[in-house]
């Protein structure tokens, strides 16, 4: 099990375009694709137009095949083009729970 953490830095007066016209689009599909567990979409409390995925996949290779997907190249590129900063991710897996 791997846990992905997105972070991503949208101009400020296209976040709302963000959430409206792709991640509502999208969230069921990416939810709902083979190797995906959970993924929630959460903001930063003092930045507003910074907003971060977290998801929880089988394996990298489930991750890799939803990456090489249409379902996220179109996603992609619709994201993409309202960041105002690059984008930052992470694969990570739980060492310790406590």
């Amino acid at each position: 099990m791997i846990k992905r953490i997105v972070k991503m830095t949208f101009q400020p007066d296209q976040t709302e375009t963000f959430l409206r016209e792709v991640f509502d689009q999208s969230k069921d599909k990416i939810r709902a694709f083979d190797g995906c567990h959970s993924m929630e979409l959460l903001r930063d409390t003092a930045q507003p137009n910074v907003l971060f995925t977290f998801s929880v996949w089988t394996s990298e290779a489930h991750l890799n095949a939803y990456r090489a997907s249409e379902l996220f190249q179109n996603t992609w590129a619709k994201t993409k083009v309202l960041f105002a900063d690059k984008p930052a991710a992470w694969s990570v897996e739980v060492v310790d729970v406590g």
